[in-house]
């Protein structure tokens, strides 16, 4: 059925109209018996049956074939005028056809204009028939015809007015729900989209922080191994145990990576201490220089100890590979502020401003998640410090021996 001014309206409102629709063939087909079976045979009984049947005949073929090209809604609603007015001109039983009707004004007139155009010209010609077939304007046609036919068109007016802007309101409704819908979606995706850009950027540090410094702590071991298998063979064998044991890291590292990550949160085994203390022993037997470290002896959570353990292992690591230093000093304390980790070399230094690396991103930003900050201070010729800094709130949630 076609929809009020052209939108779609809702599953209750469509069920109202077809069910006025039922009501509306009722009425054609008990006006159609009554006119054939109780009018006397005339003249004015068989035109009453031709205004009918055009009526009749153009709702069905709008009704079964909405987009024919002759019988548009606007000639339908002609129709229906001309057909009012004959039958108010032939016999006062019009007003059922009126009122019964009175929905197709506002359903195929598109616009609330052209609705309350049509329907105006539909009192106007039975207001104007009844005038001639009374000859002239008697009281019976003001007391009974006038007041009842524009009380008639009032209430179909204010009810269409009102079925416009309710169907109005639905379709509104139903585009801002599209829009939410599709909103929420986009939301979705990007936030899909977002998870894996994190998930991949947690991977990509997790692999530089563990697997490529130990691929590169063994290249360096193979060479220095390599140069000194004539000269210092029992020193290349310690490097080759060296390579051994970095690289049986290196797979307990990759299988842990490929497995179920620790929770965070969850209590490190061991203190802090202990494990850079293991990490500091590696470095200074891999490469020969000396190390310094003061380690106070504190319990942290699982990601300050893996944060504290990366920092030192990427700090260690730019030692190694740029800073061509000769000590090494690393210093553990809890501070008021939080826990303090420091590193310092007396190697070459560097321009902090014009340096660039994942190493040094990845270290700000694995504190930063903790509320921490990382600063380093460098100049040429002077050695480097390296400066982490993790706040209470964070490094205290496991606890202090």
């Amino acid at each position: 059925m076609t929809a009020l001014a052209g939108a779609t309206p809702d599953a209750l409102w469509a069920t109202s109209l077809r069910r006025w629709n039922t009501v509306c063939w009722l009425l054609f087909a008990v006006m159609a018996v009554g006119l054939v079976a109780i009018d006397r045979p005339g003249e004015s009984k068989y035109v009453a049956l031709v205004l009918l049947g055009g009526v009749v005949l153009s709702y069905a073929v709008l009704d079964r074939f909405p987009a024919n090209p002759v019988v548009r809604p606007h000639v339908y609603l002609s129709v229906l005028v001309v057909a009012l007015g004959g039958l108010a001109y032939l016999r006062g039983n019009y007003a059922a056809l009126f009122m019964v009707t009175l929905p197709h004004y506002w359903m195929f007139g598109r616009t609330p204009r052209a609705s309350t155009v049509f329907l105006g010209l539909a009192a106007a010609a039975t207001l104007a028939a009844s005038v001639l077939r009374q000859d002239g304007w008697t009281v019976e046609f003001f007391t009974e015809t006038l007041v009842s036919t524009v009380l008639v068109v009032a209430v179909g007016a204010l009810i269409g007015l009102w079925a416009h802007s309710v169907v109005g309101q639905s379709a509104e409704r139903a585009r801002l729900i599209t829009e939410l819908e599709a909103a929420q979606a986009e939301l979705s995706e990007a936030h899909t989209r977002q998870g894996a850009a994190d998930e991949r950027e947690r991977m990509a540090r997790e692999i530089h922080d563990t697997l490529a410094q130990g691929f590169a702590s063994i290249i360096v071991l193979a060479e220095a191994a390599r140069a000194g298998l004539d000269s210092d063979p029992a020193r290349s064998a310690q490097q080759l145990r060296s390579i051994e044991s970095t690289a049986r890291e290196n797979l307990a590292e990759a299988r842990e990576l490929v497995g179920s990550p620790q929770r965070p949160g969850q209590a490190a085994a061991g203190s802090v201490a202990q494990t850079l203390r293991r990490t500091l022993d590696r470095f200074a037997e891999d490469t020969g220089l000396t190390v310094d470290a003061e380690l106070a002896d504190l319990e942290c959570d699982q990601q300050t100890r893996i944060a504290l353990l990366r920092c030192t292992q990427e700090s260690l690591a730019n030692v190694r590979k740029h800073a061509r230093a000769s000590t090494v000093g690393v210093v553990l304390a809890r501070q008021p502020y939080g826990v303090e980790l420091e590193i310092t070399d007396d190697g070459t230094g560097f321009v902090v401003e014009s340096s660039s690396g994942f190493g040094l991103d990845g270290m700000r930003k694995r504190l930063a998640e903790l509320g921490g900050r990382l600063t380093v201070t460098s100049s040429l010729g002077d050695g480097t410090r390296v400066l982490a800094l993790i706040p209470p709130a964070a490094a205290e949630s496991g606890g202090t021996t």
